[in-house]
């Protein structure tokens, strides 16, 4: 039985994108004139039971923030 994803496919090119990642893959960027204004999270369960949470800064204000939440099940 094939395994996805394949361990051997997931390793290739890891020591060359780590890096990346960790130096720009913040959760939360703030700097002058540019940063985060909108975090998201998708979790689906094993049951396709999908919650899809935002959360968006407005007016550029870093201290107001309008979180949404949808819950929805995938299609079999």
């Amino acid at each position: 039985s094939s395994q996805l994803p394949d361990p051997a496919i997931e390793d290739q090119g890891k020591d060359y994108i780590r890096p990346i990642l960790n130096k720009y893959a913040a959760v939360c960027v703030r700097c002058p004139g540019y940063g985060t204004r909108t975090n998201t999270v998708v979790l689906i369960d094993a049951e396709g039971r999908v919650t899809f949470t935002e959360r968006n800064m407005v007016d550029a204000d870093v201290n107001q923030w309008k979180t949404s939440s949808y819950e929805f099940k995938l299609h079999a």
